[in-house]
C-alpha cells in the first residue's frame, strides 16, 4: 500500500489528482496509506445491516480525520423496501445469488427489511429515508451513496438529509436491526 499511495501521492504533486481515497480497506491499511499521504476518504459498504466497519475502521477513520464513503446504504434496495423478491431482479443481478439473498438468510433478511419499515412507519417517513437518516447520523463524516435509476427515489433519498433523529433513537434503531445474514459477497470474493 505504501507504493501504491507513494505513487498516487505523486500524482497530487503534479496536480493531476486532487484527493486520494481507499475502497475496501482494513484500519492497518488505512493507517498505513494515511503515514504515506494524507488519505480523505475511504469507501466501503455500510448500512443497517452491514456493521461490521464500527470496530476497527471508524474508530481509525475518525482519529485520522478520514472521510467514510458509504456504499450501498439501502441494503442494496432490500431495506428501502424497493425488492421483496429476487425474482423481482434481472436474471444477470448479483443478488439473485449473493448469500444474503438467498434461501433462509434471504428470508431473515426480508424480515429486517421489514421492520426497518416498522420503524420508520412510526416516524412518518420511508424505509429508504430512515435507513439513510441512519447512516448520515452514525458519524459527522459519513457520506453515503444510495444507487437509484429514478429522480423520484432520488427525492426521497435526498429528503433523508432532513430526518432529524437524536442519539437515543440512532441507538434504538440500531438495537432494533440486527446485523444482515449472509456475507456480503460469496466466500470467493470475500477472499
Amino acid at each position: 500500500i505504501e507504493e501504491t499511495v507513494g505513487a498516487m501521492a505523486e500524482l497530487v504533486k503534479a496536480g493531476k489528482v486532487r484527493y486520494i481515497g481507499l475502497s475496501e480497506a482494513g484500519a492497518q491499511t488505512i493507517r498505513r496509506a494515511h503515514t504515506v499521504h494524507p488519505i480523505t476518504a475511504v469507501q466501503t459498504e455500510y448500512s443497517l445491516w452491514t456493521r461490521d466497519v464500527e470496530q476497527q475502521i471508524l474508530p481509525t477513520l475518525e482519529e485520522l480525520g478520514i472521510a467514510l464513503v458509504a456504499y450501498s446504504p439501502l441494503g442494496r434496495g432490500f431495506l428501502s423496501g424497493r425488492f421483496t423478491s429476487t425474482d423481482e431482479l434481472e436474471d444477470s443481478d448479483y443478488r439473485r445469488s449473493g448469500p444474503r439473498f438467498t434461501g433462509e438468510n434471504l428470508k431473515q433478511n426480508l424480515a429486517l427489511a421489514a421492520r426497518v419499515k416498522e420503524l420508520a412507519a412510526e416516524r412518518g417517513i420511508t424505509a429508504g429515508q430512515l435507513a439513510l437518516a441512519w447512516v448520515l447520523h452514525r458519524w459527522k463524516h459519513i457520506v453515503p451513496i444510495p444507487g437509484t435509476k429514478r429522480v423520484s427515489y432520488l427525492q426521497e433519498n435526498l429528503a433523508a438529509a432532513d430526518v432529524q433523529l437524536s442519539d437515543a433513537d440512532v441507538q434504538a434503531i440500531a438495537d432494533a436491526i440486527p446485523a444482515a445474514a449472509g456475507d456480503r459477497y460469496p466466500e470467493s470474493m470475500m477472499r
